[in-house]
């Protein structure tokens, strides 16, 4: 406190500090080229993010700052052409994006995103990885058309690692008169209305980890019956330039109830194909080695859209891989995650997999192969059971000779 001239700066330094640990409102205005609004915003976001340090995974909470502001990428959108959309940036290349969308009668935040950048050592001490990541979710606010969204209550947004909390918020897009309407759509968590807004949390509950894909059961058949059954959860990992030039990596995870699969058979190449609104592809091909009589995953292909890249057209494609290998006639299984390196932009994460390509008799797999990261699993408890017996089985050894020499050292009388 000395270094801060005694006890008449100690009542700035508490307010100060108490600005953040709850962080202040602020209003965020996106205009047009004729300098009419077409949304506003008003609110105080708190975040909660889990990141990688080199001694383990590592939590931290941080509030949006008073400086944050609106970027000039924002938009107003254009009639069957695009969506208007809010971008706040703060510190170090954070960001965070609402885009809207409407109908005849309602508009909401269709996709909240938050991009946050682990080189930022004021946020994100000791961060084992440098890059810049962004997460995604769809939201629940929503309003009618001509009317605010108010939320006085806490509304979390959960998004992969990164929860992000919005305090006593008033949102409209779609303005009709250059500012906020008097009428107003409150949220569900208001519930009864209150008439003040209670004192925000210090920050977002820590939120659990972020949960795997899900796992769904996929099949390709052909004129002579299925030549593919195949059981994961599927998560991409893609690093591109965005159009600023920052390089940056996004996790994607594959939602079955979004996605179509198809896929082809023939003698020696069986294709797995699954589709999405943002994914034009998702192609897997398997091969077979005649002579050792081994099919594996020879090849993967992704065509994708990434709105925010330089380049918003993605692909990727290896087909020399050599990845989960079964006999011809067996089925692949592993439990522990497997990830795939298609290329140096593009990896793809394997969860619980269980596959079986060409021969497969009934439409049910065959007998299991397992991975060699699932039986190194099992070794581990195995070697220390077996040190276990064997450290019992030295105490006991011990234990009788020195017995025997104790009985060797009375003599009868």
């Amino acid at each position: 406190m000395a270094a801060l001239g005694g006890a008449r700066r100690r009542p700035l330094l508490l307010l100060l500090l108490a600005g953040l640990v709850h962080g202040a409102a602020a209003v965020f205005v996106v205009k047009d080229a004729n300098g009419t609004a077409c949304i506003m915003a008003n609110f105080s976001a708190a975040f909660m993010a889990s990141y990688d340090t080199r001694s383990g995974p590592k939590n931290v909470t941080f509030d949006l700052p008073s400086d944050a502001a609106v970027l000039n990428s924002s938009s107003c959108g254009k009639e069957n052409a695009s969506d208007p959309s809010l971008m706040i940036a703060f510190g170090r290349g954070h960001g965070l994006t609402l885009s809207f969308t409407r109908n005849a009668t309602r508009y909401s935040v269709q996709l909240m995103s938050f991009i946050y950048n682990l080189s930022d050592t004021q946020i994100f001490p000791n961060a084992s990885s440098k890059v810049i990541k962004t997460v995604e979710s769809a939201t629940d606010i929503r309003a009618d058309i001509n009317k605010k969204y108010r939320c006085v209550s806490n509304n979390q947004i959960h998004m992969h690692n990164v929860t992000v909390t919005l305090h006593d918020a008033t949102i409209q897009a779609y303005l009709a008169n250059n500012t906020f309407s008097k009428e107003e759509t409150r949220c569900e968590q208001d519930g009864p209305f209150p008439t003040t807004a209670p004192p925000p949390p210090p920050h977002p509950s820590p939120s659990p980890a972020p949960e795997n894909p899900p796992v769904y059961k996929y099949n390709v058949s052909g004129t002579n019956g299925t030549c593919l059954l195949a059981s994961m959860g599927l998560q991409l990992n893609v690093t591109y330039k965005r159009k600023d030039n920052m390089t940056m990596t996004r996790v994607f995870s594959i939602n079955p109830n979004k996605t179509t699969a198809g896929g082809s058979c023939s003698p020696q190449l069986v294709t797995l194909e699954l589709r999405s609104e943002s994914i034009p592809l998702l192609a897997f091909q398997f091969g077979m080695n005649a002579s050792t009589s081994r099919y594996f995953l020879q090849g993967i292909q992704l065509n994708m859209t990434l709105p925010d890249a330089r380049d918003p057209t993605f692909k990727a494609a290896n087909s020399s891989l050599r990845a989960l290998q079964a006999t011809i006639g067996n089925s692949y299984k592993c439990n522990a995650e497997e990830r795939v390196q298609v290329t140096e932009a593009f990896s793809i994460n394997i969860f619980k997999v269980w596959v079986q390509a060409f021969q497969v008799q009934g439409d049910k797999f065959g007998s299991v192969e397992e991975c060699q990261l699932d039986e190194n699993s099992m070794l581990i408890p195995i070697a220390v059971g077996g040190a276990l017996a064997g450290l019992v089985l030295i105490v006991l050894i011990a234990y009788l000779i020195g017995r025997k020499r104790s009985h060797a050292g009375y003599q009868t009388i």
